[in-house]
């Protein structure tokens, strides 16, 4: 016990995680899903199941199903209120209650936001749970199950934390990059070109990275696809591995279409003591930090880079007291290879780090897409942690297009004196202060490809994607012509730089681009 440690200082001090994999019919409800892992992480604090009616803070990761677009118009009941409803379930009122905005980075960004309200005195004990579903939800709308038990009669909205906004603009989206399948390879080409890769070593480079995330994926008994895949076998275009948006065949993208819940108890050093939780359970958040980058792709300094993931693993450093060579275990959020490419670059780690850089397999493997995979990585955190007392964990969390990020450090090693999170806005106001390029909504004449990609249908190429300067060096979106030849050569080689001319499409919506 830490000599100077506050009676208010925020400890973790259980965490649960649940996989569905049995028969469709009998599936659990979103609802089901939140119980089952805040029941899990109660038992694995050594509480007994009463001790959920005591919370006086919940937040709920937001469902995949509520994020603007097409998931959120799908023809079945819902729940309105999830926190209100877990709640109920629960016998529970806690005072606070909130459900988070969507994004990758919610988990992490609910646990800082939970410490700093327990370091303030405003929380005893917390609860952060999520639940992906779209596995059972999309095979029930298939075989025509029915959603019996999905919804309930609670109908006041919640409230929410988080940034609101929608992740593209209404240009961008009408260009296809409100779908993170056709903007990671954006990030990912241009960080070839810079690197001035060729297209066969790159894809050789991505094979090496994910392989061993596979691998740890192989021995995680609650990952989605337990199973090892060679660098060769990830990279290699095969009817079971086609290709999604170049460069990225399907074993490199995130699964979405998986049922898995996870959740984290979170109380103060007085709460844990009066409920007799064992020391040995203890985890305390030592460094956090929350910012996002420049908001829409198209407003960033450029596409190979995230000041935010720079400033924000800075911040949870200096808040730790520790530097990066002082972790021993880390987790990067790895929806597609470009995040985990950036997120290493810019808190200075290699791709071949020899402490790994997932503890659960991630997205791809793993599995806990949609916005709630990190809390898989933290409560997974958790239990490294105990199993290696004193040691340190980085865990980082990732929202829309490397758009929000969220970081957390932590360890068994008391926290000494005061626990205080930094304003967010201490960050965010250098990253908006950013300068960036130019933006033309309308572009025509001659031009050249800052960034690209090609997005496949299952019967083959469907569009190109362009991320482009005129020649007053304004950037711009556009598509490009649909014919085979036309995107197959933006596949057979480096399209970075190739020139061309922009103007308006004939659908009058879109601009298009005809590379030379």
């Amino acid at each position: 016990m830490g000599a100077n440690m506050r009676d208010d200082t925020p400890v973790l001090i259980g965490a649960g995680q649940f996989t569905y994999r049995g028969e469709t019919q009998n599936s659990p409800s979103p609802l089901e899903l939140l119980k089952i892992a805040a029941e899990r992480a109660v038992e694995d604090a050594g509480l007994l199941g009463s001790v959920l009616a005591e919370l006086d803070a919940l937040a709920v990761i937001a469902f995949s199903i509520d994020a603007p677009g097409g998931l959120s118009k799908l023809p079945l009941p819902r729940l309105a209120n999830p926190p209100a409803s877990l709640a109920r379930a629960l016998g529970a009122g806690p005072a606070w209650s909130v459900y988070t905005e969507t994004g990758g980075n919610s988990p992490q960004q609910a646990i800082n936001v939970v410490c700093e309200r327990i370091a303030k005195g405003q929380t005893e004990m917390a609860l952060v749970t999520g639940a992906e579903f779209l596995g059972s939800l999309m095979k029930r709308l298939k075989g025509g199950l029915g959603f019996e038990g999905w919804g309930d009669d609670i109908t006041e909205p919640p409230a929410r934390i988080g940034d609101p906004r929608p992740g593209v603009t209404p240009q961008e989206a009408a260009h296809g990059l409100g779908y993170p399948v056709n903007t990671y390879p954006l990030f990912e080409n241009a960080l070839r070109a810079r690197d001035g890769r060729s297209l066969e070593d790159h894809q050789a480079r991505l094979g090496r990275l994910f392989s061993p995330f596979s691998k740890v994926a192989a021995g995680n008994p609650n990952a989605w696809f337990p199973v090892e895949r060679s660098p060769e076998e990830l990279v290699t275009v095969t009817d079971r591995n086609r290709m999604i948006s170049f460069p990225y065949p399907k074993y490199l993208n995130a699964i979405m279409e998986v049922d898995q819940s996870a959740a984290v108890l979170i109380c103060s050093v007085r709460k844990a003591r009066e409920l007799g939780v064992s020391e040995d359970k203890w985890v305390y958040l030592h460094g956090c930090a929350d910012a996002a980058d420049l908001w829409y792709p198209m407003d960033r300094q450029d596409f190979h880079s995230s000041p935010a993931i720079r400033l924000t693993g800075e911040r949870a450093f200096a808040m730790a007291g520790i530097g990066l060579s002082d972790i021993d275990i880390i987790d990067l959020y790895s929806c597609f290879p470009s995040a985990v490419e950036v997120a290493a670059e810019e808190l200075g780690l290699a791709l071949d780090d020899p402490r790994g850089l997932t503890v659960t397999g991630g997205l791809p493997y793993f599995g806990g897409p949609g916005n709630n995979y990190a809390l898989h990585s933290i409560a997974e955190m958790m239990g490294r942690l105990r199993a290696q007392p004193g040691a340190y964990g980085l865990c980082t969390a990732n929202g829309w297009f490397l758009t929000k990020q969220s970081v957390g450090i932590y360890s068994t090693r008391p926290v000494e004196g005061d626990w205080v999170r930094e304003a967010p806005s201490r960050i965010q106001d250098r990253i908006d202060a950013l300068p960036h390029p130019e933006i033309v909504e309308h572009p025509t004449g001659p031009a050249l490809i800052e960034t690209y990609t090609v997005v496949h249908a299952r019967e083959g190429v469907r569009m190109g994607i362009v991320i482009g300067r005129d020649s007053a060096g304004r950037r711009f979106v556009a598509h490009t012509p649909e014919d085979p030849e036309t995107l197959l050569d933006l596949e057979a080689r480096e399209g970075v730089g190739r020139t061309g001319v922009v103007g308006p499409h004939p659908d009058g919506v879109r601009n298009l681009f005809v590379p030379d």
